[in-house]
């Protein structure tokens, strides 16, 4: 008896012991959290604070200078030529926007609705991803043989009679920016809205087509709000990337355009870091307002 009642005993204090230990859920949920937050910590809101840190700081041609000014933003905001990029940039980001929503969406449609097997659609939006599999740089390259004074383009429509001499404004120009993007970009508009439609409840269409409603009216009144989250994410994901990138710009237009990510990288080669550090703080601040407008339209958290 003695015995059973020291285990008991012990049994009991062990129990005190873990009871003692526990932590509260929100704890437990803090804990879990922290060493994605020390992740994101490091790799990410460390470096932006940096940027923001050197963006103040004084430069000449034989280095950097700590010191705490405003000089940077100063000639980033007040000259013409900013602002002027700045439009062509946007220039730039609603015309891919507007062109790989529309192209986007119809490709989605159709590899959601119009295809009946699961394994077809995988299948077809596997092939959608395939170029993917290569570099960016090598997929934008490939345009030049195409659009070129002496490419397949010209080529066709000079044997055709269509055309008596070469087009020059298919390369080199912000016509092939724009194409050269849209066919980057067009796939991060594919996939959030083909995963939006698949989780649309297909009972919807045959109630809204037993209420009288044509094809188009299902379309206009029943998939495309339903899709609104997916042509979102898809937005955000396109206009940061159009906003960031340099490279097309600079090989497709042949340097006779400009763009933001543009301009600081021209910067950062003169060794001018704290002026394009604060470019790249008022593009961060132009991009989060845009996204932010993007969230208030339309409520993203279903798709999450």
């Amino acid at each position: 008896m003695a015995t059973i009642a020291a285990e008991t005993e012990e049994d009991g204090q062990g129990a005190r012991g873990g009871r003692g230990l526990r932590l509260s859920p929100s704890a437990i949920s803090y804990l879990q959290a922290t060493p994605l937050f020390v992740i994101l910590g490091f790799f990410f809101l460390l470096p932006i604070a940096m940027i923001g840190v050197v963006s103040f700081w004084d430069y000449d041609f034989a280095g950097l200078y700590p010191d705490f000014l405003t000089m940077n933003y100063t000639d980033t905001l007040g000259s013409w030529v900013t602002w002027k990029t700045y439009l062509n940039t946007l220039k730039f980001t609603a015309i891919v926007w507007s062109l790989t929503l529309v192209i986007g969406f119809w490709v989605a449609y159709f590899l959601a609705f119009h295809i009946r097997k699961t394994s077809t659609q995988m299948i077809l939006f596997l092939v959608c991803t395939v170029p993917f599999m290569t570099s960016n740089i090598i997929r934008m390259i490939s345009w030049i043989p195409v659009l070129g004074r002496n490419g397949l383009v010209n080529s066709t429509l000079i044997e055709m009679g269509i055309i008596p001499q070469p087009i020059e404004w298919l390369l080199y120009s912000d016509f092939a920016v724009v194409l050269a993007m849209v066919h980057l970009y067009t796939l991060f508009m594919v996939t959030p809205i083909f995963n939006t439609l698949m989780r649309i409840d297909r009972s919807l269409f045959e109630a809204a087509r037993d209420a009288g409603a044509s094809g188009w009216q299902v379309l206009w009144n029943v998939v495309i709000p339903l899709a609104k989250p997916g042509m979102a994410i898809g937005t955000i994901f396109v206009v940061t990337l159009v906003m960031a990138d340099f490279s097309t710009v600079q090989v497709m237009s042949g340097g006779q355009s400009a763009s933001v990510a543009l301009m600081m990288k021209n910067q950062m080669s003169l060794l001018q870091y704290p002026a394009a550090a604060a470019n790249a703080v008022v593009l961060l601040a132009v991009v989060l307002l845009m996204v932010a407008a993007i969230l208030r339209v339309v409520d993203i958290r279903k798709e999450l």
